[in-house]
């Protein structure tokens, strides 16, 4: 993980996750996964233990709150009635974590998209509720291709979406998930460090490390050397 800014000077969009990244969910997600429990006669989890569940999505999300002993049929139906409470309840709780706001506002003049495994009809009404569709010129979700992130096949659509080449673009993200999806794609790799995943991303640095979005922004316009 590099500190050189330089590097990251050609970097002219920006490409987030979500959950972990841009919003702190983990309370409603908990309170969705208990719920689900509670409807299957299934005992509840603790919350530190389902945050660790997070970030492949959904489904994934379900199946291992439920365990491997869980068979198809029960996975669906807990997915189903995950999705139906999650609906009703994902602005409960959930808020921007803190300098999103201000870190987006320096950034604006960039092209910028989100790309997470979230359901993207549940992605796009959180953006929405939390004022923060504006920014985004793409919202890509776990569903909007045949394979979620680490595969690279989202990075890639927006670049061509964007018309952009993978050094000019950047993906910003809590996990090693993101890095992950990052290296697939030949693009650059930003952590941030308050979220879900970062124990994971240990084992798969990123180039960057920053502890808020606010200064995303002095890393990219450091001139090149």
């Amino acid at each position: 993980m590099s500190a050189n800014s330089n590097q990251f000077s050609r970097v002219r969009c920006l490409i987030f996750d979500l959950d972990g990244t841009l919003i702190d969910s983990k309370l409603d997600l908990a309170l969705a996964v208990n719920a689900t429990l509670e409807h299957m006669g299934r005992p509840p989890l603790p919350h530190e233990t389902i945050y660790r569940y997070v970030g492949n999505g959904a489904q994934m999300l379900v199946q291992r709150a439920l365990g491997r002993e869980a068979t198809p049929q029960e996975a669906e139906s807990g997915l189903a009635h995950f999705l139906a409470y999650y609906r009703e309840h994902m602005l409960d709780n959930t808020v921007t974590y803190p300098g999103v706001r201000e870190g987006l506002e320096l950034l604006v003049d960039r092209p910028m998209a989100v790309l997470t495994n979230k359901p993207v009809r549940f992605s796009n009404w959180i953006l929405e509720g939390l004022g923060l569709s504006r920014y985004f010129r793409y919202v890509y979700g776990g569903n909007s291709f045949e394979k979620k992130k680490p595969d690279p096949i989202g990075v890639e659509v927006l670049l061509r979406d964007l018309q952009l080449a993978p050094r000019e673009t950047m993906m910003v993200g809590d996990s090693d998930v993101d890095v992950r999806t990052a290296r697939n794609s030949g693009i650059w790799a930003c952590g941030v460090s308050y979220g879900l995943g970062t124990e994971g991303m240990q084992a798969a640095p990123p180039d960057l490390m920053v502890d808020s979005l606010v200064e995303l922004d002095k890393h990219l316009n450091h001139p090149a050397a």
